[in-house]
């Protein structure tokens, strides 16, 4: 039995006034089941942050892959303060013309265009829309608090350029 499930158990014996031994054995297995509830409940997520058992994977001629992959480089150069490789990870995912209809938006809206805020997202996920002529992909921004906004993102099936980043999908015609 682990130490804190010790102390819980403590804690529940003195205010409890637990005298039996067969009192006891059950406020101790209510304990250890509620301390493993716990654990099994958190498990999943405490495992995947400790590092062994992660694994990503993908694809370059996915072009969910190549979105996931811009979003996760792009926070990274931004939050490091790395102005160049944010620059060179627009010029290499997104389209000249793009470019230039984002830069238009930061201007307006002063904020960044690719996170379409002022702030940098804490952790990101990116879903397959589907589409039939591009890939349409759901970018979700988590910020502080468990807040999430949601990003459309429009990449061309030839060139696997990103062309539209929004709150809504592109207007294709």
């Amino acid at each position: 039995m682990s130490t804190e499930t010790d102390k819980t158990v403590q804690t529940v014996e003195a205010t409890a006034g637990v005298k039996s031994s067969t009192r006891l054995r059950t406020t101790r297995r209510t304990a250890v089941a509620a301390g493993l509830a716990l654990v099994l409940g958190l498990g999943a997520t405490a495992q995947a942050s400790a590092g062994g058992s992660r694994s990503v994977s993908g694809k370059p001629s996915d072009n969910v892959t190549r979105i996931a992959n811009f979003y996760g480089a792009y926070i990274d150069a931004v939050i490091d303060e790395d102005g160049k490789l944010a620059d060179d990870l627009r010029k290499h995912y997104l389209t000249s013309a793009f470019q230039k209809e984002l830069q238009a938006w930061e201007d307006k809206n002063h904020a960044n265009g690719v996170l379409q805020a002022q702030n940098v997202p804490l952790a990101w996920n990116v879903t397959d829309n589907g589409t039939a002529n591009y890939t349409e992909a759901v970018v979700t921004l988590t910020w502080g608090g468990d807040h999430t906004t949601q990003l459309i993102v429009d990449m061309s099936r030839e060139s696997h350029k990103i062309f539209h980043i929004g709150t809504r999908g592109a207007e294709v015609g």
